[in-house]
């Protein structure tokens, strides 16, 4: 029984103690939340200020040759030569392969010849001789003298026939070789305009095939540097076989992307500052000279070209670059520090002091300005807003002013 009583005595001591311990607990767990409510964060305040600013449009994009074409043979053949190699850089009708010209100096010596013999029967003795008028070639002027002569005998029969002189058998006869006279002379006439025509085929053909011949050797079409090379002697090419690519490098274009908003700020000639990544601390100059003039439905963006002088060769196409295009867009904005706008599950935020209380506000952010910052929506000039404590900040926060405006 005594073990049962100590037993009982222990378990009520333990509850009691239970008890005022669980009471202690409650009394001391509100107080320091109540005392942390209570307490006002020390801040220093900045009044939202704006300032008149030109507008830059900054944008990225990707250098581009100035031209760029693939020279391809325009001719069959077995190269004979490659004259230049990767990264050369060669002038405006520079050789770059020879082909072989054999076969096509036969042709050309086979189309000579058939020239100068349709000439001949023409009259005509230089190549760039035309005949003016067809009566005036060796043929019809035959057929024109005979059938003069023809006119002449049935002219003089007539007379004689009327007279009772001469035979009607033989005005007859005279009559018919008059006939056929005017005949041969018509003809002649008229196989002489084709022969005419003749001559200006085989004309054209000659001058096509030296064309062709020309075409063995292949040359620069602009002046540039090879891009790559795609042909190597003792290769048999063919028409429109690619041979070389070349690429024109100064100028560069630098194509970018201007959101549609700004188009009404970019001009032709405007001024371009253009920095590489491959060149830290170097800007280059560039001018605007091209713009689209539709938008871009899916990126609602318009393409800006402006063209950087790269004579000495220092940048390349296909470099990144990052732009700059000072406007003469000029406009008061409002602005605020940059670290007094606080991004909280995803918004830009400004703690807005309205006496000792706060009010956090979402905010729209524009440019940058070095260490401030375009508000566009949110806050208005002359709002004072917190700039350091913004961590402990919210709606309803109790604010001390330590310093600031």
């Amino acid at each position: 029984m005594q073990i049962i009583r100590n037993w009982l005595a222990a378990g009520s001591l333990a509850a009691v103690s239970l008890l005022l311990s669980a009471s202690s607990c409650a009394n001391k767990g509100p107080q320091p939340a109540a005392k942390k409510q209570g307490e006002a964060v020390e801040v220093k305040v900045q009044t939202v200020g704006a300032k008149d600013i030109r507008r830059v449009v900054e944008s990225v994009g990707t250098m581009f040759p100035y031209d760029e074409t693939v020279v391809s043979a325009e001719i069959d053949g077995k190269v004979e030569k490659v004259e230049v190699d990767l990264g050369d850089v060669v002038q405006a009708g520079q050789i770059l392969v020879r082909i072989s010209d054999e076969e096509q100096r036969y042709i050309m010596a086979q189309n000579e010849a058939q020239l100068r013999q349709s000439m001949e029967r023409l009259g005509l003795r230089n190549e760039g001789d035309k005949l003016k008028d067809a009566k005036d070639a060796p043929e019809p002027r035959r057929a024109a003298a005979e059938l003069s002569e023809a006119e002449q005998r049935h002219k003089r029969l007539t007379q004689l026939t009327a007279q009772g002189i001469g035979p009607q058998s033989d005005l007859d006869q005279a009559a018919a070789r008059l006939r056929a006279a005017q005949a041969n002379y018509d003809a002649t006439l008229f196989q002489t305009r084709n022969l005419a025509q003749e001559v200006e085929r085989y004309r054209a053909q000659l001058e096509l095939q030296r064309k062709k011949l020309r075409d063995t050797t292949v040359r620069a079409p602009f002046a540039g540097a090879v891009k790559e090379r795609s042909v190597n002697p003792g290769q048999f090419v063919r028409t429109n076989t690619p041979l070389f690519t070349l690429v024109k490098t100064n100028p560069v274009r630098l194509k970018l992307e201007i959101p549609e908003r700004m188009a009404p700020w970019v001009r032709v000639g405007q001024t371009v500052e253009c920095v590489v990544e491959a060149f830290e601390g170097k800007t280059f100059q560039a001018k605007v000279w091209r713009i689209s003039p539709t938008v871009d439905q899916a990126k609602r963006t318009f393409v800006t070209e402006a063209l950087i002088d790269n004579a000495s060769n220092m940048l390349k196409p296909g470099s990144y670059a990052r732009a700059r295009v000072p406007t003469e867009k000029v406009e008061r904005v409002t602005v605020v520090p940059a670290n007094a706008v606080a991004y909280v599950f995803g918004a830009n935020k400004v703690y807005v002091i309205n006496g000792d209380k706060v009010e956090a506000r979402d905010v729209k952010v524009g440019d940058r300005f070095e260490n401030q910052l375009e508000i566009l929506e949110g806050v208005k000039e002359g709002d004072r807003i917190a700039v350091t404590g913004l961590t402990k900040l919210d709606t309803g926060s109790r604010v001390k002013i330590a310093g600031g405006v």
